[in-house]
């Protein structure tokens, strides 16, 4: 069984609608559609915006469903150079950036009782998507996203979380997926397309371009399946 979490109806219903087989589970306050693609086992749901939700989400797949790898599928701000709206964002590891016990002389986004700051995604999970993202000729660049409550629309803020964490996106459900699939020792992947630049445009960008980055994510999500 395979588990996709997305935040909006927009980041999942292209590929629920995909699915055969289906039956939906309503736990926890969420649908939870189980059917077939490509013959395999798939598990989606939209958790909602934010950490408590997407944290939900995940906790669900481990204990309800079993599953075997998650993927964390949904839009981001860039805070790369590299990237741009509609390219895509690859995480080698999620933080959670408004984590902070930094008054007590830690690091800031340390996880207290398990003294994590980085979360790493499944390696064989990223070399399938690199190789998806490649083939659909689709610009992306890999390394840290940073999670927070937070929709990050000051530079300020962005060159903070950008500095702190090495970080090349943002947004606000990766960083607690990932936390959850650690504890349950469940690989995971988080990517996401770029909606806007997490800069003072954000609130125009990201409703004028979500529909174009979902469509490229519903692209990459449904072939990486395909191959999985």
């Amino acid at each position: 069984m395979i588990g996709i979490i997305g935040a909006l109806e927009e980041e999942v219903n292209l590929i629920k609608n995909e699915l055969t087989d289906k039956k939906d589970l309503f736990i926890s306050g969420s649908i939870y559609t189980v059917g077939k693609l490509f013959n395999k086992e798939v598990v989606i749901t939209k958790c909602g915006v934010g950490k408590v939700f997407s944290a939900i989400a995940a906790e669900v797949m481990a204990l309800k469903f079993n599953v075997e790898c998650i993927i964390n599928t949904g839009v981001a701000g860039a805070l790369s150079e590299n990237l741009s709206v509609n390219d895509l964002a690859i995480a080698s590891s999620v933080v959670q950036h408004d984590m902070d016990t930094s008054p007590l002389g830690d690091p800031k986004g340390l996880i207290s009782g398990i003294n994590v700051i980085n979360f790493d995604a499944d390696e064989n999970l990223i070399k399938k998507l690199e190789k998806v993202a490649k083939e659909l000729n689709v610009n992306y660049e890999k390394g840290v996203i940073a999670t927070g409550d937070q929709f990050i629309s000051d530079k300020a803020k962005k060159e903070e979380i950008k500095n702190s964490f090495n970080a090349i996106a943002c947004e606000m459900e990766g960083g607690a997926i990932g936390h959850v699939a650690f504890v349950n020792r469940i690989p995971f992947i988080v990517i996401r397309t770029i909606s806007d630049n997490a800069n003072g445009d954000a609130k125009v960008d990201f409703p004028k371009f979500l529909t174009l980055a979902t469509r490229t994510l519903y692209r990459l999500t449904k072939r990486f399946l395909e191959l999985y």
